[in-house]
């Protein structure tokens, strides 16, 4: 697959999360594997008034690249100013954002709401690809809802408007992330388009994204949820699909100590109050499936200072490796806020 300068085989691609794919966890999936990566949503409304948060969503270091920005927004002028902002940080490419179903973002005309105004989307698509040096992406769903699922008549508008590879998810805005990715659309899009398409939707494991693969044809394949706590994915995935098989799973010695390192680079980025802060969402899905995790949780996310967060982690470590030693480390073991039941930890 080729987008602008970059030939890649079969990449597998971290999607764009907000509050989830910032700095920190963006560097803890390359390292496992992910041949790109993407940063949160930015609104090109906030980008235009100069809002530092947003700015600080485009700071990358060299060894993330190739880093791909994310902007959203409901207007022409908006879009195309932000994408020339966004450029200058020079990210490999700048994705437009027409698939979010968030209220805050398809509630105010952008995201998943434009797929009910095709001309406009094509619109800022093409005001965007004029604005900007670098390619330009899109990432979108199957339609607004399933009586209206249009997306077979949006590609040539976008392809038209100069967009270099298509994301799509296999949902419907009002599906919202419920039931299952409708990945027979997800080819019927491949079998469209004439630019490449990256498939996204439902990938919770490294045996997803094999099948994700087969099922749809796509050029390449985009992991969201299913990367969350498990940045292990990534590495996974690129085993099976060049080797045929798994080396190993991540124990709870592995997701500990990731759930440390990404704790030290939020604290390192954020500052130790906001880095200690954020890190809380993570701890269920780091340790989902582990020992008596609900009580640990309960501890992790009252504690403010990261250092204590760390003797806690430690703690309860010695904790799983006693219940290993009994043979009972499975008999315990409790999900929080899992997304998937299918992902059984080991």
């Amino acid at each position: 697959m080729q987008i602008g300068g970059f030939d890649m085989k079969r990449p597998v691609m971290l999607a764009p999360m907000e509050e989830v794919s910032d700095r920190s966890f963006r560097k803890i999936c390359k390292r496992f594997g992910a041949d790109v990566v993407y940063t949160e949503f930015i609104s090109a409304e906030a980008l235009r008034r100069q809002v530092d948060k947003s700015f600080r969503k485009m700071e990358f270091d060299p060894d993330e690249a190739p880093v791909v920005v994310q902007i959203f927004g409901n207007s022409e002028d908006a879009m195309a100013e932000a994408a020339a902002i966004a450029a200058d940080v020079r990210p490999a490419w700048i994705d437009i954002n027409f698939g979010c179903p968030a209220k805050k973002v398809a509630g105010k005309g952008a995201g998943a709401a434009l797929l009910k105004e095709p001309e406009k989307m094509a619109a800022i698509t093409a005001a965007v690809v004029k604005a900007v040096p670098v390619p330009v992406t899109v990432k979108t769903r199957l339609g607004w809802d399933r009586e209206s699922i249009n997306i077979l008549d949006i590609i040539p508008r976008l392809e038209d408007a100069g967009i270099q590879a298509l994301a799509i998810h296999g949902r419907t805005r009002s599906e919202m992330y419920r039931g299952v990715a409708d990945w027979d659309w997800i080819a019927r899009v491949k079998e469209r388009a004439t630019v490449p398409v990256i498939a996204n939707g439902d990938i919770w494991c490294a045996a997803d994204a094999r099948e994700m693969y087969r099922h749809t044809g796509a050029d390449a394949i985009m992991i969201g949820r299913g990367a969350i706590g498990n940045p292990f994915i990534f590495r996974q995935t690129k085993e099976l699909l060049d080797h045929g098989r798994i080396s190993s799973q991540p124990d709870f010695h592995d997701r500990i100590e990731v759930a440390i390192e990404h704790l030290r680079l939020s604290v390192h980025y954020k500052g130790e109050r906001y880095g200690t802060l954020e890190m809380r969402r993570h701890y269920a899905t780091y340790l989902k499936g582990l020992p008596k995790v609900s009580k640990v949780r309960d501890k992790l996310v009252r504690e403010d200072s990261w250092q204590q967060v760390i003797e806690i982690l430690r703690a309860y470590e010695e904790e799983c490796e006693g219940y290993e030693r009994e043979g009972k480390i499975r008999d315990y073991a409790e999900f929080l806020n899992d997304h998937s039941k299918r992902l059984v930890l080991k």
